[in-house]
Formats: C-alpha cells, sequence, structure tokens
C-alpha cells in the first residue's frame, strides 16, 4: 500500500512520492490484445525490421529490471513481447517480481546492473541512484528523442523530469499520478450538491453537507501527507498566483520559505475549514484505510486522497457508488486547477552493457497508444497526455486526465522534502488541524527544521 511505500523510502536520505503498490492488482488485468480508441493505432511500419528509431541495428541482449507490485505485469509483459517482435535480433532478457528491488541491488552495487531499470517500490529511490551514480546522463539525448510514432517524448509527458543535479536528467517520469479531492458523485446528485469548482464553492457546498448532518472533509491524520499533497501544496501554488515555481523553493529548503505569504495564505484555508468544524473529528486518529472506509460509507462527503484510491478500495466500494475527483478545491475563483503529481520513474544504467538498446525501448514505451493500455490494464496513469474516452480505463482515470489535458490545469513539481523536514512537516499540519497550534507556530516549526536540515548537508 502507498503508506508503506512512503515509510520505506523515509529510511533513506529523501522522502519522495511514488505510486507503488497502489495500481490495480492482477486480478484486474486484461489479455493482451490491443484495444480500439483514439490513440489505439496499428504498430508503426518499422515493426517488422530489426532496426532502432535512431537507424540503428538492435542485437545482443537487453536486460529489463521493473518491480511488480499492485500495477502487476501484465502491461510490462506485453510490451516487451512487443518489442520483442519489432526486434528479433535482440534477445531480452526479464529480471522482475515484488521483491527484485533488493535482490538485483548487489548487481549494482559491482557494477553489473540491468540496462533498463523501472524504478519503484519499496528499496528503490530515484535520487539515491543518481548520488551513487548508477544511472545514465541522458541529458542531451532526451532533448530531440522520439518515440515510435514520431513524436518528441519531452512534449508527450504530464510531468517533466525531475532534474536531482541541476540541469541535468537522469530519469524519465513512466507513471503519472495526482493528490486530489474525491467525493461520490451519485450521493451529490441526490442532495442537489455542486461540486466545487474553487474554494469559495467548497465552503459553500461544505455547508450545506454539515448541515445535511454529514461531515463535509474526512483525512488520514495518521499519515498527513494526504492532506498535505491534497490539499496544502496545491493551495500553496494557488496563493502563488498560479506560480508553481514555489514548490521548489520548498523543496530547497529556502530560508524563509514556509513563512512566505503563499505559505501563510494555504495554512489560513485550512484553518478556515478547521473552525468552521468542516473537518470531521476523528481525522486525527484515523489511518489511510480506516478513513477511506468511512468516506465510502458517507461518514464524510469529501476526502483528500491519490489516484489509486479506488483500486486500493475496490473490494469495499458500495454498490452505486460514482467515483468524483477534482484535482484541486483550494483555488480562488477564476483560477486554475492544480494537480501536486507522484511518479515512479524509468532509466538507463550508467553501466549498460546495451545503452542503445534499453533507449530505443524508452522510445517505444513513450507513445499514446502504449499510455492507454497502461489505463486499461493497471487502472492508473501513464505520464503521457492521451484521449482515453473511447479506451477501457476506470471512470477516475478518463476524468483525471481531462483535467491534465487541459489549459486550465497547473501541473506543479514533486515536494521532495528530506526525512527529518517531512516528520516536521506531518506533526505540524496534525497540531495545527487539530487547533494546537497557529499557522504562525506552524511556519516557527518549520524554519527551524529547514535550518537544521540545511546546516546537516
Amino acid at each position: 500500500m502507498k503508506w508503506k511505500k512512503w515509510l520505506n523510502i523515509a529510511l533513506v536520505s529523501t522522502f519522495a512520492l511514488s505510486a507503488a503498490g497502489c495500481g490495480a492488482p492482477a486480478s484486474q488485468q486484461g489479455g493482451t490484445d490491443a484495444k480500439s480508441g483514439a490513440d489505439s493505432k496499428p504498430a508503426p511500419a518499422a515493426a517488422t525490421g530489426t532496426t532502432s528509431s535512431t537507424g540503428g541495428k538492435l542485437t545482443g541482449e537487453l536486460e529489463v529490471q521493473y518491480f511488480v507490485g499492485g500495477y502487476g505485469d501484465a502491461w510490462w509483459k506485453e510490451m516487451i513481447g512487443e518489442f520483442q517482435k519489432k526486434y528479433p535480433d535482440l534477445k531480452i532478457k526479464e529480471s522482475a517480481g515484488a521483491k527484485i528491488n533488493d535482490q538485483m541491488k548487489p548487481r549494482w552495487i559491482q557494477g553489473n546492473p540491468p540496462d533498463f531499470v523501472y524504478i519503484d517500490g519499496a528499496g528503490a529511490n530515484a535520487r539515491q541512484m543518481v548520488k551513487d551514480d548508477q544511472l545514465m546522463d541522458i541529458t542531451d539525448w532526451v532533448k530531440d528523442a522520439k518515440n515510435a510514432d514520431g513524436e518528441k517524448i519531452l512534449d508527450l509527458l504530464i510531468s517533466k523530469p525531475e532534474e536531482y543535479v541541476a540541469g541535468k536528467n537522469h530519469t524519465l517520469p513512466l507513471v503519472f499520478g495526482s493528490w486530489g479531492t474525491f467525493y461520490d458523485k451519485a450521493m451529490f446528485t441526490k442532495n442537489n450538491w455542486e461540486e466545487p469548482k474553487d474554494f469559495a464553492g467548497f465552503l459553500a457546498v461544505a455547508d450545506k453537507i454539515k448541515a445535511s448532518g454529514t461531515s463535509p472533509y474526512i483525512h488520514t491524520g495518521v499519515y498527513p501527507y494526504y492532506i498535505a499533497g491534497g490539499l496544502l501544496d496545491s493551495a500553496t501554488v494557488s496563493a502563488n498566483k498560479d506560480d508553481a515555481s514555489i514548490l521548489k523553493k520548498v523543496a530547497a529548503l529556502e530560508p524563509g520559505i514556509f513563512k512566505s505569504e503563499p505559505v501563510m495564505k494555504a495554512l489560513d484555508k485550512i484553518v478556515q475549514l478547521r473552525d468552521k468544524g468542516f473537518i470531521d473529528a476523528g481525522s486525527v486518529s484515523l489511518n489511510h484505510t480506516d478513513s477511506q472506509s468511512l468516506w465510502l460509507q458517507h461518514k464524510a462527503a469529501f476526502i483528500p486522497n491519490g489516484l489509486w484510491l479506488e483500486n486500493e478500495m475496490k473490494k469495499d466500494i458500495p454498490q452505486g457508488f460514482d467515483f468524483g475527483f477534482v484535482p484541486s478545491i483550494a483555488q480562488d475563483k477564476g483560477g486554475k486547477y492544480v494537480a501536486i503529481p507522484y511518479t515512479s520513474t524509468i532509466a538507463v544504467a550508467k553501466k549498460a552493457k546495451n545503452p542503445e538498446a534499453a533507449k530505443a525501448f524508452i522510445q517505444f514505451l513513450f507513445t499514446k497508444q502504449h499510455a492507454v493500455r497502461w489505463a486499461e490494464l493497471t487502472g492508473a496513469l501513464m505520464n503521457v497526455k492521451a484521449d482515453l474516452e473511447s479506451s477501457k480505463a476506470s471512470n477516475v482515470v478518463k476524468s483525471a486526465m481531462k483535467y491534465y489535458n487541459s489549459s486550465n490545469t497547473v501541473v506543479a513539481p514533486e515536494v521532495v522534502l528530506p526525512a527529518d523536514v517531512e516528520k516536521a512537516r506531518n506533526d505540524a499540519i496534525v497540531a495545527l488541524t487539530t487547533g494546537k497550534i497557529t499557522p504562525a507556530e506552524w511556519a516557527d516549526r518549520m524554519e527551524k527544521a529547514a535550518e537544521k536540515a540545511r546546516g546537516s548537508k
């Protein structure tokens, strides 16, 4: 589950968001036939050849390492099978499984890694791999790299590559998810409640919900990063006039950033929800599944969460429940939606024995057609702007993709904080939502934690 991965990552040098373990279980996966849809296309003409998109012949062995978690392995096996047909002179070896990261660790340390790696699951950390000089610098290559359909890969991405080293790219985000606010469309239709399009609309409908005897908003107080990703971070971007660069300053722990006007305005919106009694009082003691279960039972109308929610709770979803999703609720009237992402990445090993084949595999994967298949087979989103309307993807995924394809949505960078600072933020959020501290005291705590972290570098 998502929270377990976060705890695993907290044990290393950074606290990074990713989607491990929260995709569709293997039982949800379909077959390998190509589905129809707006972005489903026949294989490119070169499918029967033996040359890469750069014109070189692919021979030798290509070793692909990928973690198998909640997303299963059906998509990977389908992609590898199709790639093998396209390049019959290439021998492809799969190194995969739920414990593959631990199993392969000795080889990475010894300098004998696979060629291609999908960085996800417990024991995987892209930032640490870059720090350990294990991944290839693909900055120059990816600038002009085109996929199998002749489209520039960087132009297709929802979330751009993170620069673990300034000005350098070592990874590409393959899986894209975002935090947001969920509700039951059926419940809202029955009660004539309107989906909020901005913070004023949220407060208005929350008043109606509270008057009906239902808690407007519930979250997991045991894991406060849910409300941070689902509300605080997007509220900060909105308060910064939709300029998401402020989150890079937060991640960089710039002195004074936690006392900046946008952050204080974002905190004030949480305080408004708290003081109006919109936040369920029981939230502080709930873990993720407990809060989600209560929400599914209509004990509360809204919940901040990630796109894995539907799959994670699939066994407990009541009949007639209709998942609704909005990326953000804290924007002022006329402001854009803000998507706070989490990603899982792919990379080429610095000591890859067949780097050309690994790069060609990346070009093969990053197509709209394969993004549709990812959505259909995993119930999640691939980091490619694609039309999912004619696909067999879930309604939640289709709804989310509409936002990410829209010019009215700002896709923010990931907030990656050192583990100690992240813990300080989690503790401060709980204290703020329960009225134990003020926004100013929250900011004081965070500045002290940031100063300590800067001093330990």
